[in-house]
C-alpha cells in the first residue's frame, strides 16, 4: 500500500511539473504592451485623404460597479477609470484622427499664460503663442455595462483521493463610441462593441491515507484572469475600427483609394 501511495505521488508531482503556471514567475523588466488582433485592423484601414482634428473631453466608466470580493466592503472599481488616455492612445495610433488635448485643458491654458508672462515686451511684439488646433469631431461615450459572471462552468474528476478540476467565468464589458460634428452637434457616427473578460482555475491533489495516522497530502493549480484594461483597449480598438469603416461608407470622410466620392461632399480633410 504503501509503495503505491509513493507511486502516485511521484505520477502527480511529474504532472503538476508539466504546468507551466504552477511555479510562481520571475521578475521581470517592462515591456511595451503586444498588439492585439484589434490593433492590427485598426493600423490596417486604408490611408485618408487627411487626418482630421479630434478631440475627446469625457470617455468614463459609466457602469459605477465595483469588485466583488466576499464578506468585505471593496471600493476598487470593477473597470478601469483610464478609458479616456486609452482611447486618446488609440486616436494618436491611426492615419485618420489628429487628438488634441482637452482633458487637461486647463492645465494647458494655464502653463500658456505663464509662457506669455515669462517673456518680454520685445519678445511679445516679435513671436507670439500659436492658437490652440480647434477639433472638427469629438468623440463621446464610454463603457456603459459590466455584466459579471455572465457564464461558469467547470469539469472535474476525483478518485481513490486523486482528483483534478477546471473552473472559469466569464464576464462582459460593452463600450459605445460616437462621433458628433463639432459645427452642428450632429451624431455623425455610432458604433457599439462586446468584450468577453475570461477567468480560468485549474487544480489538482492528491489526498491519501498511507497507512495508520499517515496522510499524504499534495496540492497544485494555478489561475488565468484577463486584465481588464487590456480588454477594454480591445473593445476600444475595435469600436474606432468599426466607426472608420461605417464613415467611409457613409461618405463622413473618405479615403484616398476612394477619391471620387470626396468631390461628393465627404468631410475628409
Amino acid at each position: 500500500m504503501r509503495s503505491l501511495a509513493v507511486f502516485f505521488i511521484v505520477l502527480f508531482l511529474c504532472g503538476c511539473s508539466q504546468m507551466q503556471a504552477v511555479i510562481p514567475p520571475a521578475q521581470s523588466l517592462p515591456q511595451e504592451l503586444s498588439e492585439s488582433h484589434d490593433f492590427q485592423a485598426l493600423k490596417a484601414l486604408p490611408k485618408p485623404l487627411g487626418r482630421i482634428p479630434v478631440a475627446v473631453y469625457s470617455f468614463r466608466d459609466q457602469t459605477g460597479q465595483y469588485k466583488p470580493k466576499d464578506n468585505v466592503s471593496s471600493f476598487s472599481t470593477a473597470v478601469t477609470q483610464g478609458a479616456n488616455s486609452i482611447l486618446t492612445q488609440a486616436l494618436h495610433e491611426t492615419d485618420w484622427f489628429i487628438p488634441v488635448e482637452r482633458e487637461g485643458l486647463q492645465n494647458l491654458l494655464t502653463e500658456r499664460k505663464i509662457t506669455r508672462a515669462a517673456m518680454s515686451d520685445e519678445q511679445k511684439n516679435t513671436s507670439q503663442l500659436p492658437p490652440l488646433t480647434m477639433a472638427k469631431i469629438i468623440f463621446e461615450g464610454g463603457i456603459i455595462s459590466y455584466d459579471s459572471n455572465v457564464k461558469t462552468g467547470g469539469l472535474g474528476m476525483e478518485y481513490f483521493g486523486i482528483g483534478a478540476s477546471e473552473l472559469y467565468r466569464e464576464d462582459v464589458i460593452s463600450i459605445y463610441l460616437r462621433a458628433v460634428d463639432v459645427r452642428t452637434g450632429q451624431v455623425l457616427l455610432s458604433v457599439a462593441t462586446t468584450k468577453k473578460v475570461l477567468s480560468m482555475e485549474v487544480r489538482a491533489g492528491f489526498f491519501r491515507y498511507v497507512s495508520y495516522k499517515r496522510l499524504a497530502e499534495a496540492e497544485a493549480g494555478y489561475s488565468d484572469n484577463e486584465p481588464m484594461h487590456i480588454c477594454v483597449t480591445q473593445a476600444i480598438e475595435k469600436a474606432l475600427t468599426m466607426l472608420v469603416e461605417q464613415g467611409i461608407e457613409k461618405g463622413v470622410w473618405s479615403a484616398k483609394s476612394t477619391t471620387a466620392s470626396a468631390s461628393q461632399g465627404g468631410r475628409g480633410a
